[in-house]
Parts: structure tokens; C-alpha cells; sequence
């Protein structure tokens, strides 16, 4: 995102994983990197927008840390700033849970993910890749990934505590549905 956004934009990104900063910051030079947590993350500076994107809040295991979140977001907008995440719905948690493992060669590798489900209506995300060396031999790399979603209703009840309005669309851009399997949350300040 902020490889596309750093022509336009001055951008800056956080991230736990320093490898995951270490790859940030040579698509992206210019930009300023935090090596932060998204739940507790304290950086001296402001923003005029926010963005959590590819539903990376629905890692965030326990609400609480979801407020905490809006709440650190809010604390880093600027005066009229706009704080944007997506997140997987529970309904699209629960349909890769019923699915068949997804199976997708690449080039001459193997991705194999496969969503099962955890106490609490969590997800854990089982995912191999099979990278292909020579002739017969391949290398395993395997990472379980824990997704959550929260009901709707209950993340704008969260946001209005911090934002002064709250939008949420679905990908379509229409308003959303029970069907609606990934949400877009819009909250800005004054």
C-alpha cells in the first residue's frame, strides 16, 4: 500500500516484525518505519488518515485490544484525521472453515491453506508452502495464522467512543448485509 501511496503521499508504516519493516523499507525508502504493536503502538507524530488494511485488525485476538486500537488510532489523527481498516466478517470465517483445504501451485511450489476452527469463534489459518528446490526435493515452510471477528453493531459501538462519525460499507460500496463477508470501517474525527 504505501509503495502506491509514497508518490502522492508522505507515508509511514508499523509493524511488529522487523522482516516484515526490513522488506517495507526497501519498497519503500522514503517512508518512516515503527517497529511497533498496532494494540499499544506510541509514535510522536500525527496523521491525517490511519489505514489497517487486508484485515490485519482480525488478528487481534480480543476486543478489548480492538479498543485499544481506535483508541491509539485516535490519539495519532490529526483535526479532521480518518482512521480506515477492513476486517474479515465471521460469516467469511465460517464458510473457510467449512471449505475443503485450498490447494494452488505456483511456478513449480505448492500452497496448501487450510481453515479450521478454534474455541471462541476464532480461525486458525494452517498455511504451507511446499517451495521446490531441484528434481524431487522440496522445503516446508508451515505457519498457523489465528483470525477473529466481532459483530458489527458492536466495532461502531467501539468507534463512536473516539470518532465523531463511523461509516461502514461493504467492498461493493454498498451499505452492509448479513451476507457481507469483509467490511470496510471508516471513522473520522471533527
Amino acid at each position: 500500500m504505501l509503495k502506491h501511496m509514497q508518490h502522492n503521499y508522505k507515508v509511514s508504516g508499523l509493524d511488529a516484525s522487523s522482516r516484515m519493516l526490513s522488506i517495507a523499507r526497501h519498497k519503500v525508502p522514503h517512508a518512516k518505519f515503527f517497529r511497533q504493536d498496532m494494540v499499544d503502538f506510541k509514535i510522536d507524530d500525527r496523521f491525517d488518515v490511519i489505514c489497517c488494511v487486508f484485515d490485519s485488525i482480525n488478528h487481534v485476538r480480543r476486543f478489548s485490544d480492538w479498543k485499544k486500537v481506535f483508541a491509539r488510532a485516535r490519539r495519532h489523527l490529526s483535526p479532521g484525521g480518518c482512521f480506515i481498516f477492513d476486517i474479515n466478517t465471521q460469516r467469511k470465517l465460517e464458510r473457510h472453515i467449512a471449505e475443503p483445504p485450498w490447494v494452488h501451485p505456483f511456478g513449480k511450489n505448492l500452497l496448501i491453506i487450510n481453515v479450521t476452527a478454534l474455541p471462541n469463534r476464532a480461525s486458525n489459518w494452517n498455511i504451507k508452502v511446499f517451495e521446490h528446490l531441484n528434481a524431487n526435493r522440496y522445503v516446508l515452510h508451515e505457519e498457523d495464522i489465528v483470525e477473529v471477528s466481532f459483530p458489527s453493531r458492536k466495532i461502531v459501538t467501539a468507534l463512536r467512543i473516539h470518532f465523531d462519525k463511523v461509516r461502514v460499507i461493504d467492498p461493493d460500496g454498498n451499505r452492509p448485509i448479513a451476507k457481507s463477508e469483509r467490511l470496510f470501517f471508516i471513522a473520522t474525527t471533527g
